[in-house]
């Protein structure tokens, strides 16, 4: 009974948010672009399967700062905290718990490769919103992981249902060098906007720069209208 009522009260929170945020959601260039740039058949969003620049690859390239932190399931957490009511600090079987989503999306590098329909399974991003409940002020979030990486995001891009913390993909837990434990993926902007190795989503009342955007990546990130740099 108890797990229903939690589950009960996320999906309650997770609508809240969705009325609060689905406007701007919907306005967001990946849903209305009228002239995305890109080829191939359209995917579930209505753009190009393969934005403009993009090489298709059935590989998965690693990429990161120089550092794959190594972090045992018993020690590792994830807080959740700034401009929120109700910060939290998750344990991984906390995070088990939660509802748990498979999901088919893209993978767009801006190194100009993607992977098509990647197998995941995680835990949405608007979830954990809904537990913490963000404040009215709250417009961005920070994501932080254990190299030191950090990238930030919208609210309105943040909250897409397609918004996942992954702990699996391929079938097969997340390889460390891809940011397993668990990494964050964001299908419809380019993936560095999703930390890996992530231990810390800050809810903030205006928009940072993260690590890659100080050092001139974009903001914003769209693939299909090719939005690599500042």
């Amino acid at each position: 009974m108890e797990a229903n009522e939690k589950t009960d009260r996320i999906v309650e929170a997770r609508m809240k948010l969705k009325r609060r945020f689905e406007e701007k959601m919907a306005q967001t260039p990946s849903m209305t672009d009228e002239k995305p740039r890109g080829a191939g058949p359209t995917n579930r969003h209505g753009m190009p399967a393969v934005p403009v620049g993009q090489t298709v690859t059935s590989k998965w390239p690693v990429l990161d700062l120089g550092y794959q932190p190594n972090i045992p399931l018993d020690k590792w957490q994830l807080n959740i905290d700034g401009e929120v009511n109700n910060p939290v600090r998750l344990k991984w079987e906390d995070l088990m718990a939660l509802p748990q989503v498979d999901d088919t999306s893209d993978f767009h590098c801006v190194t100009t490769w993607s992977r098509l329909d990647v197998p995941w399974v995680g835990v949405r991003f608007m979830d954990l919103a809904a537990l913490v409940d963000p404040k009215g002020s709250a417009t961005h979030v920070m994501c932080y992981g254990y190299d030191g990486y950090s990238t930030n995001l919208s609210l309105e891009e943040a909250l897409k249902p397609d918004v996942l913390l992954v702990h699996t993909a391929d079938g097969q837990p997340l390889p460390r060098e891809h940011g397993g434990p668990l990494r964050m993926i964001t299908p419809q902007l380019y993936a560095w906007k999703g930390s890996k190795w992530i231990k810390r989503i800050e809810f903030l009342s205006k928009n940072q720069l993260g690590f890659w955007e100080e050092r001139g990546y974009s903001n914003t990130a769209y693939p299909w209208r090719n939005d690599r740099y500042s």
